[in-house]
């Protein structure tokens, strides 16, 4: 088997539905698996699994595992040469899982290979790509230097800025809502740490990897939606396990600073006020809904198009608080985020109506949990 995608859940029920749909859609054509790991979800998620995707291994633990844990079971019954730590709050473009593969197949001895994220109004996510983050490192992004010194290679290793959005190379620090390595490296460096619950093991796995000598790569050449702030709440309890997520990292690959203990507690605290004021931000009301699908748009436009093109000039001239609705049963994907990442506004939001069931879904920042709005007797 070549691909065994893993993606654990914990009560976004869903998210879940749309990621899992989304990956049988880019694993057509790839001798490949989804293995879903749930973490004692009280949201009926195992419910929806069995029902819409019997097929699809379901390992139901009894009790919230934590994210290292949860996935380093469902690696151990992964059958892929390849595999894939997949977030449920994601969705994949039906030509991502190839593109990496054969991404993977041009490089020598590498280690593990992450993608273009972007939340859902279409922005990209600098933790894409990071560096190691040293204590210098991470000064200088608590202190916000790598966005005063964007060129300056002293203060722009946070987010890997030697590389921009969309080029490809080496970086040192991938993000754990999605990874692609071998099966076999992983085992050999032991997984995710399983004393560490959440938020510092994913730099903690790239960084193990590098130290075998393999090196970690972006790919930019294929696009994940990452709603984030879906399977964790951005508030002062998740501040901090932050905190004690990056202090455990320091403690297992620097000595301990009780300089560095201070200014990350000074530099959760800025944090954290800052996302609580963001978070406080009035979403502006949605003034119109324009719902986008193939069928529709050909006839109400009387156009033999099937892309999007068509309509970009019309969405852009809005200048009114606007929210698309994409039908995903219409548009692929891979399409509806070529658009998202082209139409990017202040005034825009999307949501995606998933094929035959009763909810729309999206997110309008990626400091917000998300949202889905439920609709009665959609398909009546």
């Amino acid at each position: 088997m070549q691909l065994s995608v893993i993606i654990l859940n914990y009560n976004v029920r869903f998210f879940l539905e749309q990621c899992v749909f989304s990956v049988q859609k880019a694993l057509e054509g790839i001798d490949g698996e989804i293995i879903v790991i749930d973490n004692n979800s009280s949201d009926d998620s195992c419910l929806m699994m069995k029902q819409l995707f019997p097929n699809i291994r379901l390992i139901e633990n009894k009790e919230n595992l934590g994210f290292p844990k949860g996935n380093n079971i469902g690696v151990a019954e992964a059958k892929g040469e390849y595999i894939c730590i997949l977030n449920p709050d994601t969705v994949v473009a039906e030509d991502t899982f190839k593109k990496l593969l054969a991404y993977s197949c041009q490089l020598s001895a590498h280690g593990i290979i992450g993608c273009k994220l972007i939340d859902g109004t279409g922005n990209f996510l600098p933790e894409s790509k990071r560096g190691v983050p040293t204590p210098w490192v991470a000064f200088t992004k608590i202190f916000g230097l790598y966005k005063m010194f964007p060129n300056f290679n002293r203060f722009n290793q946070y987010y890997a800025q030697h590389l921009n959005e969309d080029q490809s190379g080496e970086v040192d620090i991938l993000v754990g809502a999605f990874m692609v390595m071998k099966r076999s490296l992983y085992l050999v460096v032991g997984g995710f740490d399983e004393n560490c619950f959440m938020y510092s093991d994913d730099i903690d796995l790239s960084y193990l990897v590098k130290k075998t000598g393999r090196e970690n790569y972006y790919f930019a050449d294929t696009t994940v939606i990452h709603y984030k702030g879906e399977s964790t709440v951005r508030d002062g309890f998740y501040m901090k396990r932050f905190r004690e997520a990056m202090q455990f990292f320091y403690r297992k690959h620097y000595r301990k600073s009780i300089f560095f203990d201070v200014m990350m507690q000074f530099g959760a605290f800025v944090f954290s006020f800052i996302k609580g004021k963001q978070q406080k931000v009035t979403q502006a009301k949605i003034e119109e809904y324009i719902v986008f699908s193939k069928s529709e748009l050909q006839l109400n436009l009387k156009k033999t198009t099937t892309c999007f093109a068509s309509f970009e000039d019309f969405i852009n001239n809005k200048k009114r608080n606007i929210e698309i609705i994409f039908d995903a049963n219409s548009f692929s994907f891979k399409e509806i985020m070529a658009f998202m990442e082209r139409n990017k506004a202040t005034n825009i939001t999307f949501k995606n109506r998933i094929f035959t069931s009763n909810f729309l879904i999206g997110s309008n920042s990626s400091n917000d949990r998300g949202e889905v709005i439920l609709i009665d007797n959609l398909n009546k």
